[in-house]
């Protein structure tokens, strides 16, 4: 299963292009809703052998400003590289486009946010010949959405604000809040979030419980990264139930039968070894049929 945030923090924009606008307002920064956006080629690599790839590149057209290009990076941590490769997206992409350019940046911690947002220069410290002023969405900025109501109004900047938050202590409310909102939303909906957020989570202590809470609460849907997380959080509970079964009824465990408990994730295999729990008289027993 992909478990990027890296993905996910551009991703989003490319399953929602509208997004940016209502970005765009909670940053403060006053652009013209999008009439429609197009995904362009990421690749920025010249005839010569430097390859060079922003992460999401979209077009996005307004109504009465004419089109820009919003170039999209997912940063996870501080990269002091990036800035010499910034300026060079926004120059290369507004000569080779001939269209103004924005540098949307997301972040899932202060520092790295704090980082990105620092204007960069290039030239002499009497002159500027060239001053690069990247948008910035983070943890700082992005709201924390608690309230389903507020949740259902904008499913996409909801899902943005739960993988900016995803260190935020609160997540679990933030979470929880989402998971709700989406119990009534349509498959083709409810299925693309719980995958951005899957992803936006990644190894973090909050990607257990967005498990457990599409298992119970999102049962009904049928994604592939929904049946897995469904999988996952039923083989969790099984494992559970059938250590108790067999400690209850005061059958010893080995270390190397705890572990071969432990490690399955297929649900059916150990709601046979819960079966059998119930009547073996060892913990060998509950594998003999295999």
């Amino acid at each position: 299963m992909v478990s990027s945030p890296h993905e996910a923090m551009h991703r989003i924009f490319q399953e929602y292009p509208g997004l940016f606008s209502r970005v765009s307002e909670v940053l403060g920064v006053d652009i013209p809703p999008p009439t429609s956006a197009t995904a362009l080629p990421t690749d920025l690599t010249e005839a010569r052998p430097v390859e060079r790839r922003v992460d999401t590149l979209l077009r996005i057209e307004t109504e009465h400003d004419g089109p820009f290009l919003l170039a999209i990076e997912a940063q996870g941590k501080k990269d002091r590289a990036k800035t010499a490769s910034w300026p060079y997206y926004v120059a290369y992409l507004n000569n080779r486009y001939g269209l103004p350019v924005l540098l949307l940046v997301v972040c899932q911690d202060h520092a790295t946010a704090e980082w990105a947002a620092r204007p960069i220069s290039i030239g002499l410290r009497q002159w500027q010949t060239l001053a690069l002023n990247p948008l910035v969405a983070g943890p700082h900025n992005m709201p924390v959405i608690t309230d389903v109501t507020e949740a259902r109004k904008d499913f996409a900047l909801a899902t943005l604000a739960a993988i900016t938050h995803a260190d935020n202590p609160d997540v679990g409310a933030i979470l929880k809040t989402l998971s709700a909102a989406l119990r009534d939303a349509p498959e083709a909906i409810a299925d693309p979030i719980v995958e951005l957020i899957a992803q936006g989570l990644g190894n973090r202590p909050a990607s257990q419980q967005w498990r457990n809470l599409v298992a119970v609460d999102l049962s009904f849907y049928k994604s592939f990264m929904s049946e897995e997380i469904r999988d996952e959080g039923r083989a969790k509970g099984r494992v559970e139930s059938l250590l108790l079964v067999l400690e209850a009824r005061g059958i010893a465990i080995t270390d190397e039968i705890r572990e071969k408990i432990t490690t399955c994730d297929d649900p059916q295999l150990l709601r046979q070894w819960l079966n059998r729990a119930a009547t073996a008289a060892t913990a060998e027993d509950v594998f003999t049929e295999e």
